[in-house]
Formats: C-alpha cells, structure tokens, sequence
C-alpha cells in the first residue's frame, strides 16, 4: 500500500517543547516513573487556580454560550480588550481592531497565514517562542533570527537586527517580557526596536502575554505606544498566564497604527476568522471581567508571592551550580542558564536534557529548541512551589556533577 506521509510543509517545522522530550517522559511515565514537568508554562498542575470571579462568570454565561459567536468574537470581549488598551494611553484603539481568538497561539498562526507568502522574511528573536519560528515556516515564510545579547540581560542586538534586513524582510517579532529568558525591555529598547521597523517599514508583530508577569522595578511598554499612528503593530496578548487559565484559550490581538495602509491583509485575516468560525464562546465572557476585575496577578509578582518566590530562588540556586549562569528574570515563569562550555562539553542539548531526564526524572526543554544557535543552554520552568523547585535544582545540579 502506499505510504501516508506528513505534508512537506512540515518538513522544517519545530515545536521541541513537546517533541521527543515529551514523547521519552511520556514513556517513562508510563513504566511507573513520576516525571516533574518544567518544560511547559502551564500554571495549573503547580496549584495555580483561576480566580473565582473568572469561573463564576463563565459557568453563568454557559447556557447563551452553545452557538457560534461573531468571528472576531463577543462585542463585550473585544470592548474590553480596546478599554484595556485605551487606559494605556493608546486612546485610538476601537472594538473593531480587535480580534479574539483561542490563545495567542490561534492567532498568532492566523495573523501569519493572511500576512506571509512565500520566502518573506520575518525577523524573529533567539531565543524565541518556537511557535513562532515554526508558523512562520508553515505558512511559506522564511524566519530570519537576531540575537538577543545574554551579556546584556538579554536585550536584542539592534546591530544584528540591522545586519539581517533585506529588501525581503516584512516583519519583525519583538516578545516583551520574553519567554525563554524573562527580560523586560525598556522603554528605549522597545522605541529603538520600533525605530527599526519604522525606518525599513516593517510591521511590529508585539508578544504581550506575559505584560503583567513582571518583578521588582521592571515596567512593560507597549510597542504598540511606540509605534503610534505611521507603525502598523499588531499586539498579542491574553488571559493564559496572568489568570491562570490556559486551558480555557482566551486570547486576543489589538491591531494599531496606519491601518488604512493594510486594508486588504486585514481582509484576510477576517476571512482566516471567518472560516475557522469563532472562539472558544464560553472563555470570552470571561475576558471582561478579568481585565475589569481585581487584578489578583499582583499578589504574585511581589515578594511573598509565588511567582516571584520561585523565579528568584531558581534564579539563586542555578548560579550556586559550578558551571552555571542564570540571567536574573525580570518577568515572565522562566529561567534560561548558561552551562559553562569549558566546565560542560554538550555537543546535543536534546540527547543532554533527555539523559538528564532519564537520571532524574526532571523535564526541561533544551536551549537550541528556543531556536538558540548553541548548544549551552536549556529553559526551566518557574512554577512549582519553593520545596518543590529546590529539590528540582538539586537534582539537577547532582546530574551536572556526574558531567563536569
């Protein structure tokens, strides 16, 4: 018979953050072995629930919930969102420039294949979020990466960014505050990254997901300020990780900026929402009472709270490891450590972090599946509590003895 094969759109396609990793800890778990998952930012198996406004709002709009909602989603969600962004001061913002989807994930694949053809260029941060990289790639599009600067605290090289510009670049992705690495760029680096895509008219592609996951005297800027009214940026963000509800894949994306100048890929991307019906209904009704509603992401993100407990004691106990350096983050569930290529000889991170799963039971994603071009690096989750995380940290760090 014949062979049924993938589609060769596929062929250059990565997401690592559930690839063979996963598939090997799936099978040790399935020999009886328990696995500590900390290569996916996913709240709720560390005992983080959704606040009960969020559940009450949504089990009482279930019963209206059962047809299809408009494409672009609920008027009350999309009012939300535009409020949202018009209280930080981008006062131009209408329902109509926004678009709900089922996670930022959902739109970020949407967004691409109503923006891409075939072979355009699209800038993309390394590390990245691979999604990303991999949509890209899927949609016909070529990523191109710029380096982010660990020496730096992880800002973008505005010099590697300029270096990669061709007359086929189309897009650039800035991800503030970033996933893997947690920095919070500044207000100047985000103008300077604008500046940028302003000069070579490029389109702001802005991941905002983690805007509100931000420690100590960090700030989020939104690009979308930056850009104003001659930059088209498209803005990205969600309920996932601030409310602690990823499953229930409530997201959005703002459009601002010279809309006039994209009306027909704005067409597109209403036919892109068209055809795949509408959102998941019962999660919108839960977008205007979380971002109107008490903000209990604060209690979190300062110290006593949890996120900023775990990511500062990750952060301390990866850089007491001889051999280890851990950039200290400013936001978002993750840490991203250096292993020391004189102290640690990986020639394949992958192979590295599945023999380290093997030996301890501990799942982490390794760096080049970031799209990070080394093999020195690998991303951990922040997210279980401190007891737990320490006893993690100490395992990894009895795995990387046996490898100096």
């Amino acid at each position: 018979m014949r062979k049924i094969r993938q589609s060769k759109k596929l062929r250059n396609v990565r997401y690592d953050v559930r690839g063979p990793i996963l598939v090997e800890a799936q099978r040790l778990e399935a020999e009886g072995h328990r696995i500590l998952k900390l290569n996916i930012g996913n709240p709720a198996p560390f005992g983080f629930e959704a606040p009960e406004a969020i559940l009450a709002d949504v089990t009482h709009h279930l019963a209206e919930s059962q047809g299809y909602s408009d494409s672009q989603g609920i008027y009350s969600a999309r009012t939300a969102v535009a409020q949202y962004y018009q209280s930080r001061g981008l006062r131009d913002t209408d329902v109509e420039d926004v678009f709900i989807g089922n996670g930022v994930s959902e739109l970020i694949s949407m967004v691409l294949q109503a923006f891409v053809d075939d072979g355009n260029e699209i800038l993309i941060p390394a590390p990245d979020y691979p999604l990303w990289t991999g949509a890209v790639t899927l949609s016909g599009g070529t990523p191109v990466h710029y380096r982010c600067d660990e020496e730096n605290d992880w800002m973008p090289d505005l010099a590697d960014i300029e270096s990669k510009i061709t007359d086929n670049t189309h897009a650039i992705v800035i991800i503030n505050p970033n996933n893997p690495t947690g920095a919070v760029y500044s207000k100047q680096m985000v103008e300077a990254l604008v500046d940028i895509a302003r000069r070579h008219q490029l389109v702001v592609f802005a991941d905002e997901i983690y805007e509100k996951i931000i420690f100590d005297d960090a700030v989020h800027h939104h690009a979308a300020a930056a850009a104003g009214q001659d930059v088209l940026c498209l803005t990205f963000s969600g309920l996932s990780k601030a409310y602690r509800v990823c499953g229930y894949r409530a997201g959005w994306v703002m459009i601002s900026g010279p809309k006039e100048i994209a009306e027909e890929f704005l067409e597109g991307l209403t036919l892109i929402a068209n055809m795949r019906m509408c959102a998941n209904v019962p999660a919108q009704h839960a977008i205007q009472t979380a971002l109107g509603g008490y903000q209990s992401i604060n209690e979190l993100i300062v110290p006593g709270g949890r996120f900023y407990e775990q990511s500062m004691l990750a952060h301390r106990l990866l850089n007491e490891i001889p051999g280890v350096t851990s950039v200290k983050p400013r936001g978002a569930l993750y840490c991203f450590p250096r292993l020391d290529p004189e102290v640690y000889d990986i020639q394949d991170d992958e192979q590295f972090v599945i023999e380290l799963l093997r030996a301890k039971k501990i799942l982490v994603t390794h760096g080049s599946g970031f799209n990070w071009p080394d093999t020195d690096h690998f991303r951990l989750v922040t997210l279980p509590d401190v007891d737990v995380l320490e006893e993690a940290i100490g395992r990894i760090a009895e795995f990387l003895a046996t490898r100096r």
